[in-house]
Parts: C-alpha cells; structure tokens; sequence
C-alpha cells in the first residue's frame, strides 16, 4: 500500500456537513460512563451540530478491568492512546467517560453542551478532505478493499500526519453482571473493533494522495453495522484535520 501524489488543492465544501471525529473514552466497569456511551449515540445518530457530521468511535479502556468486570470491548490500545491525549493536553490524570473532538479538546463525556460548541468549533478549522469507498476483493468475498484519498485545502499547508483507519460496529449489547454496572445492560453505538495508522502525510507533501488498503473482517462482526473510519491526525499536535466515514455491510 501506498499514497499517490496529488498536485491540486481543494477547497471544502460548504454545502456539505464537515465530518467531525468524536471519540469517547469509555467502560462497562464505570457507572457514570452509560450516560455518556448514550450521548454519543445520540449526536451520531441525530446529527444535531448544522454544518458538521458527527463521526463516533466508541474506545473501551482497560484499566477499570480489575475492578469487577472486564469490558470484552476493552483494550490497552485505547488506553494508551488516551494516555497520549493526556501528554498532549498536559493533563495531570485520565479519567472515564472523557469525550476528546478532533483531537483537541478534551471533557467529561456526559457534556451535552460542551459537545455542541467543540463539534461546531472543529467542523470550522477542518482542513482535509477525505474521499473513501469500499468495495468487496475481486478475488475474495472475505474481503474489502477500502479506497481512500486524501487531499488539503489550498490555503493549508500540508503537516506530517498519520492517517489512521477504525473499523467500528454498532447495536452491540452486555448484560453487567459484576462491577459497577451490576444487573444493568448496556448498549453501545461505533465500538472500536480495530484500529491503527495505514498511512503517513509528509510535511512536504509527498505522500498525500491515495491509498488502498484491504481488510479481513472477522465473521462474528455483523456486518451490517460495520463502518470504516478514516481520519488524518497531526503527529506533533494531535489535531485532526480531515475525516470520512463509510458503510462496510
């Protein structure tokens, strides 16, 4: 795999919603954290910020795993990369459920106000369009070839970047039996099922263009309620400028 370069700049359409990364750092073992898991839910699924599309991944971290329950969403990933959140804010401590929009600002989860001015906020300083699609292998059914084009607005300068792909899943369900949550069942909208960089976006420019990667989704994912989203995030501040989000059923 590997990026293509593309001369031309662009400039962002302004008859169309600004895709927004909303990531919510979550657990089943948190008792405040349900309330937020349902915010999330509600600002994908209801769109309520005019000029920007909500795109949200739900990341289970694992540190509240020995408390009582451990989270099958959960993993170390995620809590790394809330740490690294953390660095990057200056933040003395992590904590759950915490809401993080584009990569720079960062709140208590459950803020339904808080969310509406940082996703309006962000939708307006995006600086990268991102074209995705997806299509099924030629040679495989089991498989998925994601398509993906990055290109940046004319008064942008390109940054080095990482372009990172998440594979998220909706209408999954837990009944708690333990921790914090006992007895209650939780629902969850775009749970992580995988996540990592497929790409980098040099400074120069170089490597902005397209990449084509290809995914094997495991047969216990519903396919249905799968999605593919692609973002490009600065490796120095963590800004996100650009997203996409695309269907995989």
């Amino acid at each position: 795999m590997g990026f293509v370069v593309f001369a031309a700049g662009i400039a962002l359409a302004s008859d169309r919603p600004v895709p927004v990364i909303v990531e919510l750092f979550t657990s089943e073992g948190c008792s405040s954290c349900p309330a937020a898991d349902r915010l999330l839910a509600r600002l994908e699924q209801t769109q309520p910020v005019p000029g920007a599309q909500v795109v949200a991944i739900e990341e289970h971290v694992d540190y509240w795993n020995q408390l009582g329950w451990a989270d099958p969403f959960s993993s170390p990933q995620y809590r790394a990369r809330q740490n690294d959140y953390a660095k990057a804010f200056k933040a003395s401590d992590i904590y759950t459920p915490q809401m993080v929009v584009n990569g720079q600002s960062a709140f208590v989860g459950s803020d339904m106000s808080r969310a509406y001015r940082e996703i309006a906020a962000a939708a307006l300083a995006a600086t990268t369009l991102i074209d995705l699609g997806a299509n099924t292998n030629p040679r495989d059914p089991d498989l998925l070839d994601l398509s993906v084009q990055v290109t940046n607005a004319k008064t942008a300068k390109w940054r080095d970047s990482n372009v990172y792909l998440a594979v998220t899943e909706n209408g999954l369900t837990t009944f708690v039996p333990r921790g914090e949550n006992s007895g209650r069942t939780l629902r969850h909208s775009s749970v992580v099922r995988s996540f990592g960089v497929i790409g980098r976006v040099k400074p120069d420019g170089a490597n902005g263009g397209q990449l084509v990667s290809t995914l094997r989704l495991p047969h216990e994912w519903k396919r249905e309620n799968l999605h593919a989203v692609v973002f490009v995030q600065e490796r120095d501040t963590f800004r996100i400028t650009g997203a996409s989000v695309v269907d995989l059923h």
